[in-house]
């Protein structure tokens, strides 16, 4: 009878293979084991090669890590800090006054074991702490290009950069420049592709005035040959930014807008809105709305305003210029050309001057250069106009002035008896002239008032307070001295009519203005001499035009 063995060779033989079948995958189990294990135990020089080659390859610059840590259980955990990447090859990089590129103070992130195997290496998160961002002068261009290394292979890839306290610096050579800086809250960065930009959100806070600016958008890719030519684009939001923070002035401003360029140029359009803006001189709030198109140049932080259009209560304006950043004294020095075609004079007197209601109203054209400069002063004490003006459909507010206007005018036309009777006229004026505001005070070098039957010829200063009036010249009256009163004194003035007439008709009368808003002085002035005979001529032609 045959053995078991002789029955059923096959399933000896079987088993035979799957024994040595398991035996290979336990040996290659044993051998995976080995290599994990030494991966492992060397994963913390791994990674920090591949770190520094990754990012070697990425900026093509010199690369300095002070510390960097692995730990493994579950997963490898990676943390270091001192990351300086640097713009050039520079091996003095390390010396004082040479800025890294780019510096992280601490970074972090996590990934699968297996993943120590593979290369390039997939990480999903980056963590970072303390990022600053150095853009170098245009003029630091042409070293970074000749002094670059050759470039490596990439060995990590990572899919988004989450950042808490990041700065971004776009530096310069120009003499009595700041480099210009921002400051980000927070950050976050998705990576679209290879070569590609990265998409991010970010929150700002912005110093002056103090306030939230959120901003998503792309940035790159990367131009590590020109960093000042890498690309950005994007939207903001500013919202309920406290304008007290800016001594002089005052409100809530919310700002929302978009902007693309390079960080060398940027272009920006946005608009603003102020429903409670205010001056501290005045102290009363307006509404303020603007729309703006900006040019930021990176190379020294200077913003070039092409143009702002803003409109104050009912009255529009445009306003065309720069802001340039200086150091001494630090800050802001602002410049502008501002144009008024067809605006209201009480819009802006109740923006500017304390007094209340504001002194006139009427219709108001306005030419002036606004040059603002920087310091710790109220705004009223830093700002300087010089321009020209036309006010026609004048009307004053206070009973006192406009009661005067009203019997010059009414003298004037030798209807002495209406201004004695004390019937009101309620006349419209016409105001023209050539300012400069400086320190607070409106200086006139000439100033042409009208009215029905009178021209007057003025130069003088008036504190935007209203507690000074100071104006001086003549006055051309319709008709003659005698015509302008009534009675015994109409009788006694006719010989002296000659002597005030021009050309045998009408009057001219030296007059001056005087005392605060709540005292006025209208008089005449036979002891005051004009020294601004060029003043009268100019306000004269601009008349007869």
């Amino acid at each position: 009878m045959p053995s078991e063995s002789e029955i059923r060779p096959e399933k000896r033989g079987g088993r035979s293979l799957w024994a040595w079948i398991g035996g290979i995958v336990l040996l290659l189990l044993v051998v995976l084991s080995v290599a994990v294990a030494i991966a492992i135990s060397h994963a913390e020089p791994i990674l920090r090669a591949r770190v520094i080659e990754t990012l070697s390859a990425r900026f093509k610059s010199k690369i300095e890590l002070e510390g960097f840590h692995v730990s493994v259980a579950r997963r490898v955990q990676v943390s270091g800090e001192g990351l300086r990447i640097y713009g050039v090859t520079d091996p003095n990089a390390h010396q004082p006054g040479v800025q890294p590129l780019i510096a992280i103070a601490e970074f972090r992130f996590a990934t699968h074991w297996l993943n120590l195997l593979r290369s390039p290496m997939h990480v999903q998160t980056v963590y970072l702490k303390g990022l600053q961002l150095n853009i170098p002068p245009r003029e630091d261009r042409q070293q970074i290009n000749n002094m670059r290394s050759k470039a490596g292979k990439t060995k990590i890839i990572v899919d988004q950069f989450v950042c808490e306290g990041a700065e971004l610096v776009i530096n310069t050579s120009r003499p009595g420049k700041f480099p210009v800086e921002f400051e980000i809250g927070s950050l976050k960065m998705n990576r679209t592709g290879p070569g590609k930009p990265l998409h991010f959100d970010a929150i700002l806070i912005n110093p002056k005035p103090v306030g939230v600016i959120t901003s998503n958008g792309v940035f790159g890719p990367w131009r590590e040959d020109s960093p000042r030519d890498t690309p950005v684009q994007g939207t903001y939001s500013f919202s309920k930014a406290d304008l007290s923070t800016i001594k002089g002035i005052g409100g809530t401003l919310s700002s929302t807008g978009q902007y693309g360029g390079t960080l060398d140029q940027i272009v920006v359009n946005g608009e603003t809105e102020t429903p409670d803006f205010r001056l501290a001189v005045s102290g009363h709030p307006v509404p303020l709305q603007t729309e703006f198109h900006a040019i930021v140049d990176g190379t020294n932080g200077d913003t070039y305003l092409q143009p702002v259009k803003a409109k104050i209560l009912h009255t529009s304006l445009i306003a065309k210029g720069y802001v340039v950043r200086v150091k001494e004294p630090k800050g802001h020095h602002i410049e502008l050309d501002v144009t008024i075609d067809q605006g209201r004079i009480e819009d802006l007197l109740k923006l500017g001057v304390k007094t209340d209601p504001p002194v006139m109203t009427g219709e108001v054209q306005l030419k002036t250069k606004f040059d603002l400069a920087p310091g710790e002063a109220d705004i009223a004490n830093r700002l300087k106009l010089a321009g020209s003006f036309h006010i026609s459909g004048t009307h004053f507010t206070n009973d006192k002035i406009q009661g005067k206007v009203d019997a010059l005018s009414l003298r004037s036309q030798g209807k002495p008896e209406l201004a004695s009777d004390k019937i009101p006229d309620n006349v419209h004026s016409d105001l023209m002239g050539n300012f400069v505001l400086n320190r607070g005070i409106l200086s006139f070098s000439w100033l042409h008032f009208e009215v029905p039957g009178a021209q007057v010829h003025l130069a003088g200063k008036y504190s935007l307070d209203g507690n000074e009036f100071d104006f001086r010249g003549k006055a051309r009256i319709q008709a003659k001295l005698s015509h302008m009163v009534t009675g015994w004194k109409s009788v006694l003035l006719k010989p002296v009519d000659p002597f005030f007439s021009k050309n045998g008709a009408g009057t001219d009368l030296p007059v001056k203005i005087t005392g605060t808003r709540a005292e006025p002085h209208v008089g005449l002035d036979f002891g005051h001499k004009s020294k601004d005979k060029s003043s009268e001529a100019t306000a004269e032609t601009l008349h007869r035009r």
